[in-house]
Protein backbone atom coordinates (compact mmCIF):
# COMPACT_ATOMS: atom_id res chain seq x y z
CA UNK A 1 0.00 0.00 0.00
CA UNK A 2 1.48 3.43 -1.17
CA UNK A 3 1.26 6.40 1.14
CA UNK A 4 -1.10 9.12 0.82
CA UNK A 5 -0.23 11.58 -1.62
CA UNK A 6 0.63 15.07 0.15
CA UNK A 7 0.37 16.97 -3.29
CA UNK A 8 -2.15 15.38 -4.77
CA UNK A 9 -4.65 18.69 -5.12
CA UNK A 10 -1.41 20.65 -6.34
CA UNK A 11 -0.92 18.07 -9.41
CA UNK A 12 -4.38 18.27 -10.10
CA UNK A 13 -3.95 22.10 -10.32
CA UNK A 14 -1.51 21.51 -12.62
CA UNK A 15 -3.27 18.88 -14.77
CA UNK A 16 -5.64 21.99 -14.87
CA UNK A 17 -2.73 24.08 -16.74
CA UNK A 18 -2.81 26.37 -12.99
CA UNK A 19 0.86 28.35 -13.96
CA UNK A 20 0.71 29.36 -10.03
CA UNK A 21 0.36 25.60 -8.79
CA UNK A 22 3.36 24.56 -11.50
CA UNK A 23 5.61 27.59 -9.70
CA UNK A 24 4.45 26.17 -6.29
CA UNK A 25 5.73 23.09 -7.62
CA UNK A 26 8.87 23.77 -9.11
CA UNK A 27 9.96 26.16 -6.34
CA UNK A 28 9.05 23.95 -3.60
CA UNK A 29 10.80 20.60 -5.38
CA UNK A 30 13.31 22.19 -7.28
CA UNK A 31 16.34 22.33 -4.93
CA UNK A 32 15.96 18.56 -4.13
CA UNK A 33 15.89 17.78 -7.99
CA UNK A 34 18.74 19.64 -8.61
CA UNK A 35 20.78 18.66 -5.31
CA UNK A 36 20.38 14.58 -6.47
CA UNK A 37 21.24 15.55 -9.91
CA UNK A 38 24.60 17.50 -8.89
CA UNK A 39 25.28 14.55 -6.71
CA UNK A 40 25.10 12.04 -9.28
CA UNK A 41 26.39 14.47 -12.36
CA UNK A 42 28.97 16.45 -10.18
CA UNK A 43 28.31 19.08 -12.68
CA UNK A 44 25.85 22.09 -11.92
CA UNK A 45 25.03 22.65 -15.68
CA UNK A 46 23.89 19.56 -16.44
CA UNK A 47 22.28 19.25 -13.25
CA UNK A 48 20.55 22.26 -14.22
CA UNK A 49 19.43 20.56 -17.78
CA UNK A 50 18.03 17.27 -15.84
CA UNK A 51 16.12 19.47 -13.80
CA UNK A 52 14.73 21.41 -16.32
CA UNK A 53 13.44 18.34 -18.12
CA UNK A 54 12.16 16.57 -15.20
CA UNK A 55 10.25 19.48 -14.59
CA UNK A 56 9.17 19.89 -18.13
CA UNK A 57 7.72 15.95 -17.78
CA UNK A 58 6.35 16.74 -14.70
CA UNK A 59 4.10 19.09 -15.91
CA UNK A 60 3.20 17.22 -19.38
CA UNK A 61 2.64 14.12 -16.70
CA UNK A 62 -0.10 15.73 -14.59
CA UNK A 63 -2.89 15.96 -16.24
CA UNK A 64 -2.39 12.00 -16.69
CA UNK A 65 -1.71 11.59 -12.62
CA UNK A 66 -4.05 9.12 -11.23
CA UNK A 67 -4.44 9.82 -7.48
CA UNK A 68 -3.20 6.47 -5.62
CA UNK A 69 -0.57 5.25 -7.89
CA UNK A 70 1.99 6.75 -5.95
CA UNK A 71 3.36 10.05 -4.85
CA UNK A 72 4.19 12.13 -7.56
CA UNK A 73 7.65 13.38 -5.46
CA UNK A 74 8.76 9.62 -6.16
CA UNK A 75 7.56 9.30 -9.95
CA UNK A 76 9.62 12.90 -10.01
CA UNK A 77 12.80 11.20 -8.37
CA UNK A 78 12.83 8.32 -10.42
CA UNK A 79 12.22 10.22 -13.32
CA UNK A 80 15.41 12.87 -12.21
CA UNK A 81 17.53 9.75 -11.41
CA UNK A 82 16.71 8.34 -14.90
CA UNK A 83 17.97 11.20 -16.79
CA UNK A 84 20.87 11.39 -14.77
CA UNK A 85 21.99 7.72 -15.51
CA UNK A 86 21.38 8.52 -19.26
CA UNK A 87 23.48 11.35 -18.80
CA UNK A 88 26.44 9.16 -17.39
CA UNK A 89 25.93 6.35 -19.72
CA UNK A 90 26.46 8.70 -22.28
CA UNK A 91 29.52 10.54 -20.44
CA UNK A 92 31.17 6.73 -19.87
CA UNK A 93 30.98 6.37 -23.72
CA UNK A 94 32.34 9.56 -25.05
CA UNK A 95 35.96 10.01 -25.51
CA UNK A 96 37.31 12.59 -22.35
CA UNK A 97 38.60 15.61 -24.13
CA UNK A 98 42.30 15.78 -23.49
CA UNK A 99 41.48 12.13 -21.96
CA UNK A 100 41.78 13.23 -18.62
CA UNK A 101 39.21 14.97 -16.32
CA UNK A 102 39.94 18.41 -14.77
CA UNK A 103 39.45 19.58 -11.34
CA UNK A 104 36.75 21.78 -10.61
CA UNK A 105 38.14 25.28 -10.05
CA UNK A 106 38.76 26.53 -6.39
CA UNK A 107 35.99 28.66 -4.72
CA UNK A 108 37.52 32.62 -5.15
CA UNK A 109 35.78 32.96 -1.69
CA UNK A 110 37.48 33.41 1.12
CA UNK A 111 36.79 30.56 3.92
CA UNK A 112 37.48 30.19 7.32
CA UNK A 113 39.78 27.10 8.42
CA UNK A 114 36.28 25.18 10.03
CA UNK A 115 34.79 25.59 6.82
CA UNK A 116 37.47 24.74 5.09
CA UNK A 117 38.04 21.20 7.23
CA UNK A 118 34.00 20.87 6.46
CA UNK A 119 33.88 21.27 2.75
CA UNK A 120 37.30 19.16 2.50
CA UNK A 121 35.29 16.45 4.56
CA UNK A 122 32.34 16.76 2.08
CA UNK A 123 34.65 16.73 -0.91
CA UNK A 124 35.83 13.23 0.75
CA UNK A 125 32.67 11.87 1.19
CA UNK A 126 31.53 12.71 -2.01
CA UNK A 127 34.33 11.56 -3.95
CA UNK A 128 34.22 8.47 -2.15
CA UNK A 129 30.04 7.91 -2.91
CA UNK A 130 31.39 8.06 -6.44
CA UNK A 131 33.41 5.33 -6.20
CA UNK A 132 30.32 2.84 -4.86
CA UNK A 133 28.80 0.65 -7.23
CA UNK A 134 26.18 2.73 -9.13
CA UNK A 135 22.63 1.05 -7.47
CA UNK A 136 24.78 1.39 -3.79
CA UNK A 137 25.52 5.42 -4.23
CA UNK A 138 22.30 5.62 -5.60
CA UNK A 139 20.24 4.10 -2.82
CA UNK A 140 22.67 6.17 -0.38
CA UNK A 141 22.05 9.67 -2.12
CA UNK A 142 18.04 8.71 -2.44
CA UNK A 143 17.82 7.90 1.57
CA UNK A 144 20.89 10.32 3.09
CA UNK A 145 21.00 13.19 0.93
CA UNK A 146 17.53 13.32 -0.72
CA UNK A 147 15.78 12.37 2.95
CA UNK A 148 13.68 9.80 0.90
CA UNK A 149 12.02 6.95 3.16
CA UNK A 150 13.46 3.25 2.43
CA UNK A 151 10.06 2.31 0.74
CA UNK A 152 10.03 5.59 -1.35
CA UNK A 153 13.27 5.12 -2.17
CA UNK A 154 12.86 1.15 -2.92
CA UNK A 155 9.96 2.79 -5.67
CA UNK A 156 12.82 5.32 -7.11
CA UNK A 157 14.70 2.01 -7.60
CA UNK A 158 12.07 -0.36 -8.44
CA UNK A 159 13.16 -2.68 -6.34
CA UNK A 160 12.35 -4.43 -2.74
CA UNK A 161 12.39 -2.61 1.23
CA UNK A 162 14.70 -5.35 1.65
CA UNK A 163 16.98 -5.29 -1.34
CA UNK A 164 17.03 -1.26 -0.61
CA UNK A 165 18.43 -2.31 2.61
CA UNK A 166 21.17 -4.40 1.10
CA UNK A 167 22.22 -1.89 -1.10
CA UNK A 168 22.61 1.04 2.03
CA UNK A 169 24.19 -1.67 4.26
CA UNK A 170 27.10 -2.63 1.81
CA UNK A 171 27.43 1.05 0.57
CA UNK A 172 28.08 1.90 4.70
CA UNK A 173 30.48 -1.00 5.13
CA UNK A 174 32.83 0.39 1.97
CA UNK A 175 32.37 3.20 3.34
CA UNK A 176 33.52 2.91 6.21
CA UNK A 177 36.11 0.74 4.99
CA UNK A 178 37.52 3.42 2.86
CA UNK A 179 37.75 6.06 5.74
CA UNK A 180 39.11 3.38 7.83
CA UNK A 181 41.66 3.10 5.67
CA UNK A 182 42.61 6.75 5.20
CA UNK A 183 44.84 8.43 7.16
CA UNK A 184 43.68 11.25 9.47
CA UNK A 185 40.05 10.56 9.50
CA UNK A 186 38.42 10.87 12.16
CA UNK A 187 34.83 9.55 13.19
CA UNK A 188 33.23 12.54 14.88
Amino acid sequence: MTEPDPDTALIERMGQGDEGAVRQFVTARLPRVLALGLRLLRDHAEAEDVAQEAFTRAWRQAPRWQPGQGRFDTWLHTVTLNLCRDRLRRKRHAPAPGGEDLPDPPDPQPRADAMLEASARGQAVAQAIATLPERQREAILLVHYQDMSNIAAAQVLDISVEALESLLARGRRALKQHFAQKEGWRDE
